[in-house]
């Protein structure tokens, strides 16, 4: 589907448009700020609105990508394409969804160089769009790696301490990871001789090559999803980032990892995606037990969310990897989930960090006495986080763990492990925040949410009930596409595996035993799915 009017562009000009704006306002040192805060809330009250639009317009029905828009960039072969499919819409509605929270969580916190700060984060909303728009292999790059600078700004400039250090760790940490990715985008565009996405999901790369491309892909997505070992960037750079840096780094930047896995690894590197699917599970598997662990035993706030946050990460991975319906659609599910979840906590540690000024969670104790309201919003977000069924982390983590249980119990069974774990953090920190006696001066001083907060609160609220009840409204999205890379995966796989002589790769071992234990026919040569799917594909 080509879009009748180009609301993918329109999507990322809005923001740049508002940054503009920010940049003509003149007056009084007070005044400008004023007028800065309402032109970036503005600007991205607008972009939510787009993208509801692209939601509702959007067709499940119809076969690979939509809204799509092509113009001829660097020569002949690299285009500035854009197009969402049922796997990328989501991000780019929850990117649009939580911006213009982010603008109100800065409204009074943040007092200087407001204009740079809002400028800073309305790049970062353009950024992000891109990555889950792009259909240009360069386009994707450009967009994934530059939302590097203004994250790393946000951080070091209007951070906490240590803001520097962490800043520097996270940058160095991304930027190390994607340097291998660019060798391999370089690689597959003189290989395949086009940058095209959809082209280069069709395109069979040698076996022998798969592996390498998959290792250079993991390298970046990897680091930015973060897996463990490489999540040590994580807990320092959320620690010192300010509220709303953690808000967009722990509800979007994180799920730019695990889209990238959907969108190159497994339609691109079939083969390798499976080869290497047991060293995806071994890391996720110690990322669910060990970070879990290591979360009980925190005492800031924020850095017991964030060591959370690669918990829930390693079930997405897993969901992802284990290479079915349920598994892959339950990693999506997850990461949206976790998108809105975790902004929610993160902006709840705001909340009582504005008042008291530390995330210590020794400091607290009995706040439910006297901050009613906020005291259920963040049950409401713990129990979110937990897993309760009725609550949007519940649908993720049941699809994932029944993907993982189809693959292999074993999995399933470590990976359950960490609902458990999960839920004596959360009702850990829930316990020490808000129960008890309320015997401190300072604490009795506190005043329950105010308006501006509330208004904050509302919308996360009524997404965590939305995505935990009535699941249908975003699965009914997800599912055909989830197939759809599904079948343009297992057919790829049997493509590859019919070219070679012998079973020497575990993908056509483990395709044949499917077979054969199924008693199914041989699955149709690639070029057969090829030539069904090619005019959806968005070419």
């Amino acid at each position: 589907m080509v879009a009748s009017w180009p609301i993918l562009s329109t999507l990322l000009l809005v923001p740049l448009f508002g940054a503009l704006l920010i940049l003509l306002v003149r007056g009084e040192q007070e005044q400008v700020d004023r007028n800065v805060r309402h032109v970036a809330l503005y600007a991205t009250l607008v972009n939510f609105v787009l993208a509801i639009l692209l939601w509702v317009q959007f067709d499940p029905s119809a076969p690979g990508f939509q809204f799509v828009e092509d113009y001829p960039w660097i020569g002949e072969t690299i285009h500035f394409k854009l197009g969402v499919d049922g796997i990328s819409l989501f991000f780019v509605v929850l990117t649009a969804f939580l911006m213009p929270i982010c603008i109100l969580a800065s409204w009074e916190s943040i007092t200087t160089r407001v204009r740079e700060y809002m400028i800073a984060f309305l790049i970062m909303e353009t950024l992000m769009i891109g990555v889950f728009s792009a259909l240009d292999l360069f386009v994707f790059y450009i967009f994934f790696e530059g939302g590097l600078i203004p994250m790393f700004l946000i951080i070091g400039v209007w951070g906490g301490e240590r803001r520097i250090y962490a800043a520097f760790k996270f940058f160095l940490y991304t930027l190390l990871g994607s340097v291998l990715m660019l060798v391999a985008v370089l690689y597959m565009y003189f290989t395949a001789g086009t940058a095209d996405i959809p082209t280069l999901m069709q395109h069979p790369f040698a076996p022998h090559v798969q592996p390498w491309l998959w290792l250079a892909f993991f390298a970046s997505f990897a680091v930015k999803t973060p897996m463990w070992p490489v999540h040590t960037w994580l807990p320092d750079a959320h620690v010192e980032a300010p509220t709303a840096g953690s808000v967009i780094l722990a509800g979007v930047l994180l799920k730019m990892g695990g889209y990238g896995f959907l969108r190159f690894s497994l339609p691109m590197f079939p083969l390798a995606s499976v080869e290497y699917g047991w060293l995806i599970f071994a890391l996720s598997m110690i990322a669910v037990v060990y970070t879990s662990l290591v979360a009980l035993a925190q005492e800031d706030m924020k850095k017991l969310i964030a060591y959370s946050s690669v918990a829930h990460m390693g079930f997405v991975t897993i969901g992802i990897f284990v290479l079915n319906p349920q598994g892959i659609a339950g990693g999506i599910y997850q990461m949206l989930s976790h998108g809105v979840v975790s902004a929610a906590l993160f902006l709840g540690v705001g909340v009582v960090y504005d008042r008291l000024h530390t995330r210590l969670i020794a400091r607290y104790g009995g706040l439910a006495n006297n901050m009613p309201k906020y005291a259920v919003a963040f049950m409401i977000f713990a129990l979110a986080s937990i897993g309760l069924p009725g609550t949007s982390g519940f649908v993720g983590e049941f699809l994932s763990l029944t993907g993982a249980f189809l693959h292999d119990s074993w999995i399933a069974f470590v990976a359950a492990t960490g609902v458990i774990l999960g839920a004596a953090y959360m009702l850990y920190l829930y316990r020490r925040v808000f129960f008890g006696e309320l015997i401190k001066d300072e604490l009795k001083r506190m005043k329950d949410l105010t308006l501006r907060e509330v208004i904050i609160f509302a919308p996360l609220v009524a997404a965590v009930f939305w995505l935990g009840v009535y699941p249908k409204s975003f699965l009914g999205v997800i599912n055909p596409a989830v197939e759809r890379l599904l079948a343009v995966h297992h057919q790829a796989v049997a493509s590859a595996c019919a070219d070679m002589a012998g079973r020497q790769y575990r993908a056509c071992r483990l395709t044949a035993m499917a077979a054969k234990s199924r008693h199914d026919e041989p699955l149709r040569p690639v070029g057969v799915a090829r030539a069904s799917m090619q005019a959806g594909m968005g070419r």
